[in-house]
């Protein structure tokens, strides 16, 4: 074919970077930088209060203000976080879930502000409640009235948003679980069938504007390093939906079918040990959602290098985007039709993806549906399987991974020699000066609008109205994100999913974790009882995949093991080492609240007289950090170079009879 000219160059997509820390003024300096630098849409972090519906003061949000994402607690903060960004020309993509109509109605309020067309708005509200339960715990309310919030927010923004996307359904999260390209595609369709369902079943949306809520479901996936492979599961995820929304609900237009989805690439794959690799992995990854035309993505943010080791630096963010820049700009993957049209290994693989993805599908609809899934437990077992049967690959050596499991020595890496360490910490006084913040702007509003304003929520949660009328009402009174979904915990109560624990095999590798048998055998032999391990979550971290394979593997060596899931504060992590009467206590921590949340769970066994219940620690912790809690009492810290799980479990028992002695 003859060369192409510039002008049938397709057109990028749209460039992010995930960001946001510290505080809105901080982080809207800082995409005012990425922007300058040729970002075309902002992704917004926010941090895990924001994300689960507390405000900065309250007790479960103690250590993790502003530590992976920007904390935002009222429509002060967004119109900070947005000073100086004409909103009516920025697609603005937002992960956020439980609260997710709130943050909407808190974003709408300060457009109207900046006097913003509706119509003209563009962007992206996360808003998948299913993924939450089963990968990244941001969950608050039960499934019903999710669903129902999710609903209201596709029957509100249909009709006077028309350019946002009300949900981006995750199958980002559901890969990083452990599932495979087969549940990934099953799984995020699942949910998809689940939401329209729940549209239709609500009666909002008039059957001949149906095909618009169709158009505007929107997917969010994962790119791993097996690049053809991932290129063949976005074909058959694309196929699938077209299949789905076409025989299912009758929508007759090509162009509401459409598959739309923006990526992040895979940040479970991106490793401490040698983190210089990971740029050649993100690479790869981003690759597989860019250089096939026919199921190019049309947003793409990519991690940082070092995001294995902490928050990435502005540089680091830069770095990315250049990648990304490269690739668009200076390549001439845009220039030419799908370059994989009429492959017979690439039809092949995708026939095989969309055949299984089927199958599981029809299980999932047999058993009620995505939510009945949920709640059965199904869907959480499986994740928790699949990700104990990629750990086994990887600790055998089956799977390589360079730089942790093979080809380890190394020579220093220049990249980490700074003061800084490679990445960005965030001030410890940022806590306090949010929760002055956040006093001052209590003092100043008008609290008989505000009264008002919750009360009219709390009513309509009670009825079936569409509640984002009330929520709009409450965010220009000045309603904090807390106190909003507060009324709402009142009014539909709070939630804790299956931990998929129970019902998830773990079992492989036999003759790495024999020795470890044997030894807690022996220990309890001594005690005359089974050892018991405590695995707890404190804060609000929700992402469980790490706790939740110590605790299976740990019940594969011998283990009584107690594990209750996520968001526990430090006392009922405590209380129920006491009545639970456990030998060792094991904290995951990967939002970085660590130095807050844990010398909070040792002091607390010391208080409860159980000096001789070790403590040991895992999650991603700068050697700095593991060197003070150390000194702080915790026996073992444990990082992600630590793959290895029977060593680790090793580790454990020498912690325990350490403390016996």
């Amino acid at each position: 074919m003859p060369f192409p000219s510039d002008d049938e160059r397709d057109r990028p997509w749209l460039m992010r970077t995930y960001a946001g820390h510290s505080s809105a003024r901080e982080s809207n300096a800082l995409y005012r930088r990425n922007l300058s630098k040729g970002q075309t849409g902002l992704s917004v972090a926010f941090d895990l209060p924001t994300q689960t519906g507390y405000d900065p003061d309250a007790e479960l949000a103690r250590g993790e203000v502003g530590k992976v994402g920007v904390p935002i607690s009222h429509i002060g903060d967004v119109r900070l976080l947005f000073d100086g960004i004409p909103m009516e020309q920025m697609n603005t993509s937002m992960t956020i879930n439980a609260p997710a109509m709130y943050m909407l109605a808190l974003y709408l309020s300060v457009a109207q502000e900046h006097d913003a067309d509706f119509g003209k708005l563009s962007g992206t509200t996360q808003n998948d409640i299913i993924k939450e339960y089963l990968s990244r715990g941001t969950y608050v309310f039960p499934p019903a009235p999710s669903m129902r919030l999710i609903s209201d927010m596709i029957a509100y923004t249909v009709a006077n948003v028309p350019k946002w996307n009300p949900i981006n359904v995750c199958s980002y999260h559901l890969q990083e679980a452990g599932a495979t390209p087969v549940q990934e595609v099953a799984f995020a369709l699942c949910t998809a069938i689940a939401v329209l369902d729940a549209v239709k079943e609500s009666g909002q949306v008039p059957e001949d504007k149906f095909g618009d809520v169709v158009a505007r479901i929107s997917f969010f996936v994962n790119a791993g390093v097996r690049f053809v492979e991932e290129m063949c599961k976005l074909r058959a995820f694309g196929r699938l939906w077209d299949e789905i929304t076409l025989e299912r609900y009758g929508v007759q237009n090509p162009k509401h079918r459409r598959f739309r989805y923006g990526v992040q690439v895979n940040s479970l794959g991106l490793t401490e040990a040698q983190p210089e690799n990971n740029v050649y992995r993100i690479l790869l990854e981003m690759l597989a959602v860019t250089v096939s035309k026919d199921a190019r993505a049309r947003a793409v943010q990519l991690p940082a290098w070092n995001e294995a080791l902490g928050l990435p630096r502005a540089w680091d963010q830069q770095w990315s985007l250049r990648m990304q820049q490269i690739l668009a700009f200076e390549s001439d993957l845009l220039e030419y039709d799908d370059l994989f049209e009429g492959s017979t290994v690439v039809e092949a693989k995708v026939e095989q993806i969309k055949s299984g993805a089927r199958a599981e599908i029809e299980t999932v609809l047999g058993m009620g549906g995505a939510v009945a899934a949920v709640e059965s437990g199904y869907l959480k077992s499986a994740l928790v399987t699949s990700l104990a049967a990629r750990r086994r690959r990887m600790e055998s050596g089956e799977d390589v991974v360079v730089g942790v499991n093979s080809y380890t020595d190394t020579e220093p890496n220049p990249l980490q020699g700074s003061e800084d360490g490679g990445i960005l910490t965030v001030d410890p006084a940022v806590e306090e000066s949010a929760k002055q913040a956040l006093r001052e702007w209590r003092e100043q509003r008008d609290p008989a609008a505000v009264d008002e304003a919750l009360t009219a929520l709390r009513d309509a949660a009670k009825t079936d109205q569409n509640l984002m009328t009330a929520s709009l009402t409450c965010a220009r009174a000045g309603v904090t994100v807390g106190e909003w979904a507060g009324e709402l915990r009142a009014v539909f109560g709070e939630y804790r999913p299956p931990t998929g624990v129970a019902g998830a095999s773990g079992g492989g590798n036999e003759d790495t974790l024999s020795q470890v048998q044997q030894r807690v055998r022996a220990l309890g032999e001594q005690l005359g009882r089974p050892l018991k391990f405590l695995v707890g979550k404190p804060g609000l971290d929700g992402h469980s995949n790490g706790a939740e394979q110590i605790a299976v593997r740990a019940r594969d060596a011998g283990f009584e093991v107690v594990y209750s899931g996520i968001r526990l504060t430090p006392q009922q992590i405590v209380s129920a080492a006491v009545e639970e009467d456990v030998d060792v206590v094991g904290l995951s921590v990967l939002s970085g609240s660590h130095l807050s949340v844990v010398p909070d769970v040792v002091g607390g066994l010391r208080d409860a007289g159980l000096d001789d219940v070790p403590v040991v620690v895992g999650g991603i912790i700068p050697e700095a950090d593991a060197e003070q809690l150390r000194k702080n009492g915790v026996a073992r810290v444990f990082t992600p170079k630590d793959f290895a799980i029977s060593d680790v479990l090793g580790q454990v028992v020498d912690a325990i009879e350490a403390a016996r002695d």
